[in-house]
């Protein structure tokens, strides 16, 4: 009876609350409008371009902690400190160890990297700190239940012995394309972590470590004594005994391969690795490549004052964001993805300040195209031209479809739009040369991946050293929409373009049963129906169409009772599903942007969600959010982007006005 009344009075609370939220004033989101304008066109750098930050989990700072013992080198002063005062921030109160987002679970290898670091750095192991975490550690089965990448590293410590680590032979640079295994059937990133790696594991180095520190106290069972370490959540039928026997043979034969097959192995890595080093901004330019490339170096004798050993420590000493009281290491930076979705916020919000700073970015964004270098893309299409851009500053062997879709569109929008066109610098070549590049790398089943084409050898995923299950960068629902809403925005229907018309069916065939779309990059199913509903729309598949209807009907589902709509991060569980979150402004926005794309401007859901955004907007004219809306690997690793609640709500806004002061209340622009 008790649970029954309660439940009454949560669902009329609920229903007041939405009855309160249902008129708009457009008075107040003009003024949350221009607060949000202003603080963003102040983030400009006098260059034109826009940075955030771009924060991970506990294993970026702890691994930079480690990397610089193994080297025996030491860190600027006081930035060991202020990195363990974010390490025990970060810690949980709740179960001791690290979570992979904000306020989540328990992760066995971010806490081992966490423990471990702040060890290093000279934390008491009887800490109060210390003592939770490592009884959260071993009441999980202890450290030995870490991930591969966690044990490779306490074996290059000497913590683990190398059988904790499924072999990957430095020999695999010899392998023909035609193998079953090769590293163009892999994804950028673990091309470029992997090379190193290699050679690490062929050479077996141990680290300096002149602290001396270790954490055999974080194992229930010795090391040496385990005989199964864990392999990946993803076991499947045959692949997976089949790996698993291939690495049984290659742990006892792997120190009798012949010694000059094996040096010519190792000379293929670093000459792979010095080619794309990419000065300094490093090897792929996402530090677990860089750390690992400078290990390479090391262990292969490379004096510490080499050119290329000097030049890859910066680029990882450039990730580096230190405050006044804590420090963190970033995965990578983010200049090009943050410039470009700023300047279509800005584009939508409209105003002198807004259009000139928009302006000033995409100027600086024209030369960073890459125009000139075939990147590890062209092994599947080598007859296409270069013409994309990267997400970082530098990064040629890389570029990726999604930023450069997204760059275009912006370029694009910004050449019509009333009030740029004097003075306005002709994008278009930069347009058609990028569009060439993204058109050709649409992969055979009409969608498009973020750095490849056709790289979908889905048995590579059962390797034992693939056991975050993303060692491949398949064609996805997010990135084939940017790309469609991109060529739809030029100009091209589904009659006209072949390649347009593809992406459109992959996109309704991909579908889930609930009407959602999976999202690959951002978190999850609303970050995924937002990216198709705007290229749905775009590419003239209107709101009545039965799968946007029933798209738009799933959003307005799970609109939480605040008005606004938040996922966690469990979405990504191994069979992906919609799990409910708190409610954050980045993720209200997409869904407003994707309700909005679908014809739905005057429903009762907008109008909550756009007042959830008047409410919770800051007095700095921005919006709070701790909580991770970005995905790098769904279910090991998780992105949180500080520009995401700073330009996606000012962009849901300022179309949800524009929407309203129009004739028709259609997005006229892909995005």
């Amino acid at each position: 009876m008790r649970e029954a009344a309660i439940d009454r009075i949560d669902s009329k609370v609920e229903s007041l609350q939405r009855v309160k939220t249902r008129d708009v004033s457009l008075d107040t989101v003009e003024r949350s409008i221009q607060a949000a304008t202003r603080a963003l066109s102040d983030l400009a750098q006098k260059d034109g371009h826009i940075c955030f930050e771009l924060e991970a989990d506990a294993t970026i700072p702890s691994e930079y902690i480690l990397f610089h013992q193994f080297r025996g080198t030491e860190v600027r002063p006081g930035l060991e400190q202020k990195i363990g005062a974010y390490l025990r921030r970060t810690q949980s109160a709740q179960h001791g160890g690290w979570p992979l987002v904000h306020d989540g679970a328990f992760d066995m290898s971010a806490s081992v990297k966490a423990y471990f670091a702040l060890k290093m750095i000279g934390d008491d192991i009887e800490a109060p700190h210390m003592r939770k975490a490592r009884a959260a550690i071993l009441s999980r089965g202890g450290a030995s239940n870490a991930n591969v990448f966690t044990r490779f590293l306490l074996a290059l410590y000497g913590e683990v012995p190398w059988t904790a680590v499924p072999v990957m032979p430095v020999e695999i640079m010899h392998l023909p394309k035609w193998f079953p295994f090769h590293l163009d059937k892999v994804s950028y990133w673990a091309r470029t972590v992997m090379v190193p790696l290699f050679v690490l594991q062929a050479k077996k180095p141990l680290a300096k470590n002149p602290r001396g520190v270790g954490v055999q106290e974080l194992f229930v069972t010795p090391p040496a004594s385990v005989r199964h370490w864990p392999g990946s959540p993803h076991a499947a039928w045959p692949w997976t005994p089949i790996f698993g026997a291939i690495d049984r043979v290659l742990q006892k034969t792997q120190d009798y391969f012949p010694k000059t097959p094996r040096q010519r192995a190792i000379d293929k890595a670093v000459a792979w690795v010095s080619e794309r080093l990419n000065g300094e901004d490093g090897l792929g330019a996402i530090y677990p490549a860089m750390a690992n490339s400078v290990l390479m170096y090391d262990v292969l004798g490379y004096p510490k004052d080499h050119p290329q050993v000097k030049i890859a420590c910066e680029a990882i000493e450039k990730l580096v964001v230190e405050k006044d009281d804590e420090a963190y290491v970033q995965p990578c930076v983010s200049p090009v993805w943050d410039t470009a979705l700023s300047g279509h916020a800005l584009l939508e919000a409209g105003g002198a300040q807004a259009e000139a700073t928009a302006r000033n970015g995409l100027d600086w964004l024209k030369p960073l195209q890459v125009l000139d270098i075939k990147g590890d893309w062209a092994a599947a299409k080598p007859d296409v031209r270069p013409g994309g851009w990267a997400f970082q500053y530098a990064n040629p062997h890389y570029p990726d479809l999604d930023d450069t879709a997204v760059v275009v569109m912006a370029m694009d929008r910004a050449m019509r739009q009333h009030g740029l066109v004097t003075g306005m610098p002709d994008y278009s070549t930069s347009i058609a040369r990028a569009r060439e590049w993204v058109e050709g790398l649409q992969s055979a089943d009409g969608g498009w991946a973020a750095f490849d084409a056709d790289n979908n050898h889905h048995y590579l995923n059962h390797i034992p050293f693939s056991d975050h299950g993303a060692l491949l960068d398949p064609p996805t629902a997010d990135v084939t929409a940017r790309v469609v809403s991109m060529l739809a925005q030029l100009g091209e229907t589904r009659e006209t373009s072949r390649a347009l018309d593809r992406g459109v069916t992959y996109l309704l065939n991909d579908q889930e049963a609930d009407g959602s779309w999976y999202g690959r990059w951002g978190m999850n199913f609303i970050y995924g129906t937002w990216s198709v509903l705007c290229a749905l729309n775009a590419a003239g598949v209107d709101g009545s169409h039965p799968q946007v209807a029933k798209a738009a009907a799933w959003l307005i589902r799970i609109q939480n009772p605040d008005g606004g709509w938040g996922e966690d991060a469990l979405s990504y569980k191994i069979n992906p599903e919609f799990e409910p979150g708190k409610s954050t402004a980045s993720q209200t926005a997409w869904a407003l942007l994707a309700l909005m794309a679908a014809g739905k401007v005057d429903d009762p859901a907008v109008a909550r969600g756009i007042n959830f955004l008047s409410r919770t907007q800051g007095p700095d004219g921005f919006w709070s959010e701790e909580r991770y809306t970005a995905t790098g690997f769904p279910r090991v690793f998780y992105l949180r982007y500080h520009g995401y609640p700073k330009f996606f709500p000012l962009w849901a806004m300022a179309r949800f006005r524009n929407l309203k002061k129009s004739n028709t209340g259609k997005v006229a622009y892909g995005m």
